[in-house]
């Protein structure tokens, strides 16, 4: 069998997902044959071990014509016996077998106000387009938790058998952890993109009213610079806040060292579909403070310590709990440890295979 796996967004904040993916099923799946499908500008970003895996170059832009006619075009010669698309955007118009992941409904649900707001909702009206007529005719849909996935049934009306649920995970690098020089002694940290979901301007001004107590505490948001981080940084600047820093681009190692040495990883979303970062801090040691929100909870369990992210006093006390007692600090470090034991990128694989084979053998 010939199995496609559209990986456009391999080096993208869901990429960790693909890439684990592909990994995995090359220890998994020796005999069937995989062809990676990525943008001509990663096509080194992930390179394959196993023979009967490869990588082809392609490059059509998500909701575009060109990713409606001509990616069309190309799947038909490629002649696949199973396509997964591991993002919702894909030609509608695809008639072979397909898995399909969604990972969230984000799209749909939120606008964040660094983008054109007449370009964003026209995006958005053609997303929900999108996102209904795929659910409806795909094969096969995996999401990453079961909050997505009664989101999804609620949405599209779907039948809840067609819908598989693969936790994905967090693990720890093989590469050593490396410095980052943060200006400060004792920092809070969070890690990704800054969308007005995110929910990163209550939780700086939680940091700044946590600053009464703790003046040398330091807020740290890592990742790269984007519209919406630069748009955050010109308002805590108008706002006249202090201590955040932002790194625009880090290393993995970096990164994995700010996992290890923060006071908490905070992780203030309004929604998420999966909310890997909480489980990455924990592999690393670190306490987790997040919000109640959508699947945090059933991701992060009893190992988090949790606030209401509409509610920036709640959040400013619930990480000043941790920050002022180190039994409960300990606590909730011992209690990621265990937590992160519960998932596993292997096993995530693994049931996606199982999703191949009974796309594949389905009737139609």
């Amino acid at each position: 069998m010939h199995i496609v796996i559209e990986a456009r967004n391999i080096n993208s904040s869901t990429g960790r997902y693909i890439e684990r993916l592909v990994t995995y099923l090359q220890k998994i799946d020796t005999t069937n044959t995989y062809s990676i499908l990525v943008p001509t500008k990663d096509k080194d970003f992930w390179k394959p071990t196993a023979k009967n895996f490869s990588v082809r170059t392609i490059d059509f832009d998500n909701y575009s014509f060109g990713e409606q006619l001509g990616f069309k075009r190309y799947l038909k010669k490629l002649k696949p016996d199973l396509v997964h698309f591991t993002m919702p955007q894909q030609p509608i118009f695809y008639r072979g077998k397909s898995v399909t992941t969604f990972h969230d409904l984000t799209l749909l649900k939120t606008w964040n106000t660094d983008k054109n707001w007449l370009v964003y909702h026209i995006k958005q009206l053609v997303g929900r387009f999108a996102f209904y007529y795929t659910a409806h005719n795909t094969t096969r849909i995996i999401v990453p938790s079961q909050y997505t996935k009664r989101d999804l049934l609620s949405f599209s009306g779907i039948t809840p058998s067609k819908i598989t649920v693969t936790y994905e995970a967090a693990d720890v690098s093989p590469t050593r952890p490396r410095v980052y020089k943060t200006p400060f002694s004792e920092f809070l940290l969070y890690v990704g993109q800054q969308a007005d979901y995110k929910n990163i301007r209550r939780l700086a001004e939680a940091h700044q009213r946590l600053l009464l107590d703790h003046p040398t505490l330091g807020l740290i948001l890592a990742g790269r610079l984007k519209d919406d981080a630069k748009a955050n940084q010109a308002f805590f600047k108008k706002q006249g806040y202090k201590n955040i820093h932002f790194t625009d681009y880090i290393s993995d190692e970096e990164r994995d060292w700010l996992y290890a040495h923060c006071a908490a990883y905070c992780f203030p979303s309004l929604m998420e579909g999966f909310g890997l970062p909480g489980l990455e801090a924990m592999t690393y040691g670190a306490p987790v403070v997040a919000s109640n929100a959508t699947c945090i909870p059933e991701i992060l369990g009893d190992a988090a310590l949790y606030f209401d992210p509409n509610n920036t006093d709640d959040m400013a006390q619930t990480i000043g709990r941790v920050l002022d007692d180190p039994t409960l600090r300990k606590e909730l470090i011992d209690r990621g440890h265990k937590q992160i034991k519960k998932y596993s990128w292997k096993r995530m694989a693994q049931q996606t295979h199982d999703v191949y084979t009974r796309a594949i053998n389905s009737k139609g």
